[in-house]
């Protein structure tokens, strides 16, 4: 079973943006280094703790100061763009890097309303979104004769791609069209049964892939002891607590204390959202990742690690990957 992360150039308090994508940088080296084989970024968009917005300029950059790890998109929201312009970008990186390159593609728009309205884009076209899927995939596969429109680069570059979804939706485009798939269940777990069945149960054996493949995610935090990974882990549950409540910002640094600084209300939708994770000790997160591996059976596992102190963030992934590869 391979293992990979999803990093999305997290922004700390106390931090910008340069410092970020310096981060996520060092960590795709380590992680190579590590033995994982995937490391993905992701849109998101008018979120000042995130600096992925430009995903294929990151991805690019990233595959510039790595070597054999694959890179790519987790995802890229296709509704914010024409098929075409993601078919040249990620033709484009094919082309310079090879087949390091992935592309994950997501339906959520990556903002709200305001967001589309500033990238030039109507909501409605989430409406489009398999045909939006069909016709990227023909850009980036051999020449099609006669075609009006081609990629250029793109064309012939055969970038795998992948679906991401956090609902019954995605699960069964990805079954029609035989991609594999990508549920993102460290932040939205709740269809994740379902989803799963009915994308293995429909998956329709097609050019793009024979079989099913799926892809787990995990938030997955490691420390010496239980109780400095819960401290840990406490930075990503104020940020989703201050996302879910309207605050989105930067990470913050973690506390002792979630009590002090997420409200009462708030903290079971926070618990159950980031439910699929594994924190602890090595023991315990070897434990909890043996429960979620024999209950979904994934091909693969992605991890995410949002961490405050970079060391941590760093010895976390690493001790994971020595739990995963034993």
């Amino acid at each position: 079973m391979q293992i990979s992360i999803l990093d999305l150039a997290v922004v700390a308090e106390g931090a910008d943006a340069r410092q970020a994508i310096a981060n996520a940088v060092l960590m795709a080296q380590k992680a190579e280094e590590w033995g994982y084989h995937r490391f993905w970024l992701a849109e998101h968009h008018n979120m000042v703790g995130i600096a992925s917005a430009a995903t294929s300029v990151l991805i690019n950059h990233v595959a510039d100061h790595t070597g054999t790890i694959r890179v790519g998109a987790g995802g890229v929201m296709l509704p914010n763009h024409a098929p075409l312009a993601i078919a040249e970008q990620f033709g484009t990186l094919a082309t310079i890097h090879g087949d390091r390159i992935d592309l994950g593609l997501g339906r959520a728009p990556g903002g709200d309303g305001a967001v589309m309205h500033a990238l030039r884009r109507n909501m409605q076209r989430n409406d489009d979104f398999p045909n939006d899927v069909v016709e990227l995939l023909r850009y980036l596969g051999p020449a099609r004769p006669g075609a009006a429109v081609e990629a250029h680069p793109g064309q012939g570059t055969n970038v795998p791609v992948w679906i991401l979804g956090s609902s019954l939706y995605g699960a069964s485009l990805a079954a029609a069209l035989g991609l594999p798939y990508s549920f993102a269940s460290h932040f939205a777990p709740f269809e994740l049964d379902e989803a799963l069945r009915i994308y293995r149960e429909r998956f329709q054996p097609t050019e793009f892939g024979q079989a099913p493949r799926f892809m787990l995610a995990v938030n997955v935090v490691v420390a010496d002891t239980d109780e400095e990974a819960q401290f840990l882990r406490s930075s990503q549950q104020q940020s989703f607590a201050r996302l879910r409540t309207g605050q989105p910002g930067k990470l913050p640094p973690p506390v002792r204390d979630l009590e002090e600084v997420i409200p009462v209300r708030i903290r079971p939708t926070v618990d159950a959202s980031l439910s699929v994770s594994a924190v602890g000790a090595p023991d315990t997160v070897k434990a909890e990742l043996d429960r979620l591996i024999a209950r979904h059976r994934p091909d693969e596992l992605i991890l995410v690690g949002n961490i405050y102190d970079q060391e941590a963030r760093q010895r976390s992934f690493q001790m994971a990957a020595e739990i995963l590869k034993g």
